[in-house]
C-alpha cells in the first residue's frame, strides 16, 4: 500500500492558486503565467518539475545510497499531463491510494534467440557474436521495417539486419563490404545507433557512436547517415571514455546525453554529459570531467554465493510516454571459471532526466534476467539494446544480448553471443492492484488541455470507475462515480465515459484530481487525449508499426499496426 499523505487535499498554495477563482479552480491563463515565472528561476519541464538553475546538479564522487529524486519529495503543486500516458511507476502522480503496486518482469519469446552468428564474419575474433552491445533496434516508419544494428564478430564490425515483424530477421547483402551485411568494419566495443526523427537534416537521420581506441585512450567516434547503412567518416570525436559508453536523446529537454562508463579498474559507474549540438559544443578531455551520475547501490542484492558488491555495467535510456526509461545492466561478480559476466537488466524511471527512481519493491529483481541453466542462450551476460523498447500493438518488444558457453568435444567451450527478445504489456512495468476488496487512488492536482480520458486497465472479472474532483477533494458534478460507466475489460487503451457527458473540455487548463475505484484488477496508466482515438502525444521509445513519428499521434490505429 502506498500512502503519500495529502489526505486532507491541501497541497495547493491557496494564496497562489485559489485567489484566481471563487470555486478554487485555477484558470489556464494564470497557470501559464506561473509557468513563465518559474522559467525565470530555472527551467520548468513539461510535467511541472522545476530544475535548479545549476544543471545538471553536482553529485558525490562515490556513494552507495540510492538516488532520491527531488520531484518525489517535493512534486509540483499542479502536474501538467498533456505529454504521454501517465504511468504509476512511482508516487509522483499519487496523493493517496490503498492499491498495491506490483512491478512486472518481461517474458522471453519462445523463439529466442532471434539472431545468431551464422555468417563467417560473425565468427571472427575470440567469440562468435551477433548481438546488440547497446547498438540499436528501431522501427523506421519511412521504410515500415524493424531495423537492427549489432556487433558482428568479437568487436570487429557493426552489422545490420531487417525484419517485417520483429521476430524473423534477414541479413541483407549490402554494398559497404560486398556480400556481407557489415555497415561499419571498424573495431568497436560498445556502440549506439539512434534513429533521429526530430532532425531537420535528412543526412543526419541516423546517428552512430562507436566506442574504440583513440591512440592511448578510448573515445567515441560519431557518424551521421541518411539510411543507417552508409556512414562515411566520423564527424565527432569525444574526449576520454570508458569502453562501455553510450548516448541517448532526451526529447523532453532537447539534449543529447552521453552515458559514460566511469574509469578503468574501478567500480563501474556512469558519468553524465549533455549537449544540444552533437558537433558544435565543447567536449571534455578527461573522463573525470563529466559529473558523476549514477551507479549500483546498496539495494542491489549481491549474489549470495559471492558477496561481491554489484556494479553498474551500462545504462541505456529512452523517452517512453511521459518519462525516461532506464535499462540498468547490473554486474554481480563472478569466479574466473564461471559463465561470462553474469549481467542482468533492471529498470529505472526518471521524470527530470537525471535522477532515477529504481523501485525497491522489486528487491531489484531483473526485467531481463539471466538463465540458471547452462547452455541456454542467456545463461551468461544479458544487456539491453539501444532504443530500449518498441511499441508493437498492445506489447512492448525488448531486445537484448545474451551469452553462453557452448561445450566442445575436447572439453573446452566457445563463448557464443546472440540476440534475444522479450515481451511486456504496453505500459506494463508496474501496475496498481486491487483484489476483491475495492481500492482507491486519488491523484495530485493535474492540468490538461485534452478532452478524452483513457486508461490502461486489466479488470475483466473486476470493475474500474473514475470520478473527477476539485482540488479540495469534492466531486465535480456530473463527473461522479455513480455516473461513470463501469469498466470491465482487459485493454491497454479504453475510454472513460460518464453518462450525459461529451468530453472534458470544461476542465481545459484547470487543475483537478482523478479518483479511481478498482476491484479485482490492475491499473497501469491513464491519460487525457486531444482526440477520441486515444493518441497520448507521448514518446514511443524506438517506435513501432502504426506510428509515423517519435510520439503517439495514432491512438487506436497503431494497435492494428
Amino acid at each position: 500500500m502506498s500512502d503519500c499523505g495529502d489526505s486532507n487535499f491541501h497541497l495547493l498554495n491557496r494564496r497562489d492558486f485559489l485567489k484566481t477563482s471563487a470555486t478554487g479552480i485555477l484558470g489556464a491563463g494564470s497557470f501559464l503565467s506561473r509557468v513563465d515565472s518559474a522559467r525565470a528561476q530555472g527551467e520548468t519541464l513539461y510535467n511541472g518539475i522545476r530544475l535548479p538553475t545549476a544543471w545538471p546538479p553536482p553529485q558525490p564522487e562515490i556513494t552507495r545510497e540510492p538516488m532520491s529524486p527531488p520531484y518525489l519529495a517535493s512534486p509540483p503543486e499542479v502536474i501538467p499531463i498533456d505529454v504521454g500516458r501517465q504511468l504509476f511507476v512511482d508516487d509522483f502522480l499519487i496523493a493517496q491510494t490503498t492499491l498495491k503496486r506490483t512491478f512486472h518482469a518481461a517474458q522471453y519469446y519462445a523463439g529466442c534467440p532471434v539472431l545468431t552468428p551464422d555468417r563467417s564474419w560473425e565468427q571472427t575474433g575470440n567469440h562468435p557474436t551477433a548481438m546488440p552491445f547497446s547498438d540499436g533496434v528501431w522501427y523506421d516508419p519511412q521504410d515500415k521495417l524493424f531495423k537492427m544494428w549489432y556487433m558482428g564478430g568479437s568487436g570487429l564490425a557493426t552489422c545490420y539486419a531487417a525484419s517485417h515483424d520483429g521476430l524473423h530477421w534477414e541479413k541483407l547483402d549490402l554494398d559497404v563490404q560486398p556480400e556481407t551485411n557489415i555497415v561499419l568494419p571498424q573495431r568497436r566495443d560498445s556502440a549506439t545507433v539512434w534513429l533521429d526523427l526530430e532532425t531537420h537534416d535528412p543526412r543526419q537521420r541516423y546517428k552512430l557512436f562507436r566506442s574504440a581506441p583513440m591512440g592511448e585512450r578510448w573515445g567515441l567516434y560519431g557518424y551521421f547517415s541518411p539510411d543507417g547503412i552508409h556512414w562515411g567518416e566520423p564527424v565527432v570525436k569525444t574526449g576520454s571514455v570508458g569502453d562501455r559508453s553510450t548516448l541517448f536523446w532526451n526529447p523532453f529537454r532537447k539534449v543529447w546525453v552521453y552515458s559514460l562508463r566511469h574509469g578503468w579498474g574501478q567500480p563501474r559507474r556512469r558519468r553524465y554529459f549533455e549537449t544540444r549540438d552533437l558537433t558544435g559544443d565543447p567536449r571534455w578531455e578527461r573522463i573525470d570531467e563529466p559529473i558523476m551520475w549514477v551507479g549500483a547501490d546498496r539495494l542491489d542484492p549481491p549474489r549470495p554465493d559471492l558477496q561481491i558488491v554489484p556494479q553498474l555495467y551500462n545504462l541505456d535510456c529512452v523517452a517512453y510516454e511521459s518519462l525516461l526509461l532506464g535499462l540498468f545492466s547490473i554486474w554481480y561478480g563472478q569466479r574466473p571459471e564461471e559463465r561470462p559476466k553474469p549481467n542482468q537488466v533492471c529498470v529505472g524511471f526518471s521524470r527530470d532526466g537525471f535522477y532515477w527512481d529504481r523501485p525497491a519493491e522489486t528487491r531489484r529483481q531483473p526485467l531481463l534476467p539471466v538463465s540458471e541453466t547452462r547452455g541456454t542462450w542467456n545463461w551468461g551476460n544479458v544487456q539491453s539494446a539501444g532504443g530500449c523498447c518498441l511499441v508493437v500493438g498492445d506489447k512492448l518488444y525488448l531486445y537484448c544480448s545474451g551469452r553462453t558457453f557452448v561445450d566442445k568435444p575436447d572439453g573446452s567451450h566457445d563463448e557464443v553471443a546472440t540476440t534475444g527478445l522479450a515481451f511486456l504489456r504496453r505500459d506494463g512495468f508496474a501496475s496498481l492492484d486491487a483484489d476483491t476488496t475495492e481500492g482507491t487512488l486519488t491523484t495530485r492536482p493535474v492540468a490538461f488541455t485534452g478532452r478524452y480520458p483513457f486508461v490502461n486497465v486489466q479488470a475483466p472479472q473486476g470493475r474500474l470507475q473514475v470520478e473527477i474532483l476539485d482540488v479540495h477533494g469534492h466531486v465535480i458534478a456530473p463527473f461522479s462515480r455513480a455516473r461513470c460507466k463501469s469498466i470491465q475489460t482487459d485493454s491497454t487503451l479504453h475510454a472513460v465515459q460518464w453518462k450525459g457527458v461529451k468530453d472534458l473540455s470544461a476542465f481545459s487548463g484547470r487543475p483537478v484530481r482523478f479518483r479511481f475505484h478498482l476491484t479485482n484488477g490492475r491499473l497501469y496508466a491513464f491519460w487525457v487525449s486531444p482526440d477520441p482515438k486515444g493518441a497520448s502525444r507521448g514518446y514511443v521509445a524506438a517506435g513501432g508499426p502504426g506510428f509515423t513519428g517519435p510520439t503517439d499521434t495514432a491512438g487506436k490505429a497503431a494497435r492494428q499496426g
